[in-house]
């Protein structure tokens, strides 16, 4: 291990410019918090200054696309680490130290605070919600005019089977793992039918950027204002998808009146075509698409990958389904198999 921190050392010096001399004072520190297979360590030079290092193998496709993806975001304007060296071949990353303190960690804090975080983030990831890819005009002497960033590589975007896939994913890792159900046939056949037209709805509300993973522990504040991380996921999607899992996050609980404000506040800044029944309830069908991805996740990770630390958040990702569905009204099926896992002790 102690050889193998050091060849990241020696790839930071090599970036930074720092004389072999100064790698005995350069101090070296895992970070093993969250869900990624990616590992990072925080790199603290001897004049003090810090600086992430990640280091990704190819296990997941989207790992390798996080640098293009950082660069994309940057031009334009959302806010991430800046990254200073990438080795491809190697799956290095170097970049900007944002720090500890997240969204999540701001749970506590008083509305007020929280509200004004919030509407940083909305404000400050509504360029990817509203990119819109274009033919570029002429500029002066026949140069191209306002050209967009360079559309990075991404995994493939949300599509029905891509929906499907999540169904799945809650299905078995959550509801079969977790909570040892079994559908009958004929209840299984509705769900999988009412999942469709979900889907459904989800590809008629129009295409715009998702983070993907657009959560608390995903973004940094520093200095009052949030920067982005864990977006390699990014892809062409719902940006209703991006909304449910910010605002019905299992890791923060939000009442009722906290995300209708904040909800209210994203549609007046979006200014898209759409009117407010229709916005809310895609917002709805959107959160629940994403929860059935998140418990998931959580049933995987806790039970597969033996971080039980993510059982503890199924109990409010479970609430939040029930509460999604039932205001979407057109998630019946759902709605009964959410709360039949509502209320139960896991053991």
């Amino acid at each position: 291990m102690i050889h193998i921190e050091n060849t990241f050392i020696a790839y930071a010096r090599h970036i930074l410019g720092i004389s072999e001399e100064a790698t005995g004072r350069i101090a070296i520190r895992a970070i093993t918090k969250g869900g990624s297979d990616r590992c990072f360590y925080r790199l603290t030079m001897p004049d003090g200054k810090s600086f992430l290092f990640m280091a990704y193998g190819r296990q997941q496709e989207e790992n390798a696309y996080w640098a293009g993806i950082a660069a994309f975001l940057a031009g334009l304007g959302v806010s991430v680490p800046a990254v200073y060296g990438h080795d491809p071949e190697l799956g290095f990353v170097l970049m900007e130290d944002l720090g500890d303190r997240d969204l999540w960690s701001y749970r506590h804090e008083p509305w007020e605070v929280r509200r004004d975080l919030y509407r940083k983030v909305l404000q400050r990831i509504s360029p990817l919600h509203t990119f819109a890819e274009f033919s570029p005009g002429k500029g002066k002497r026949g140069e191209p005019a306002n050209l967009p960033p360079r559309f990075p590589r991404t995994m493939k975007g949300y599509d029905r089977d891509l929906y499907r896939w999540e169904h799945d994913y809650f299905l078995e890792q959550f509801i079969r793992d977790v909570y040892r159900i079994s559908l009958a046939e004929k209840e299984g056949a509705a769900l999988r039918d009412e999942l469709e037209a979900l889907a459904g709805r989800l590809l008629a509300a129009g295409p715009a950027l998702v983070h993907r993973d657009l959560q608390s522990q995903n973004i940094m504040i520093c200095g009052g204002e949030p920067v982005f991380i864990d977006f390699q996921g990014l892809r062409r999607g719902s940006l209703f998808y991006d909304l449910g899992s910010l605002l019905c996050d299992p890791y923060v609980p939000l009442t009722e009146e906290e995300r209708d404000d904040l909800l209210l506040y994203a549609y007046e800044l979006l200014k898209l075509d759409l009117d407010w029944t229709f916005f809310r309830g895609s917002f709805y069908d959107g959160s629940a698409q994403r929860l059935m991805q998140a418990l998931g996740a959580f049933g995987f990770l806790g039970l597969k990958k033996g971080k039980k630390a993510f059982l503890g958040h199924i109990p409010q990702g479970i609430e939040n389904l029930c509460r999604m569905a039932a205001a979407s009204g057109r998630l019946p099926q759902l709605l009964k198999l959410a709360e039949r896992c509502n209320g139960v002790r896991l053991k």
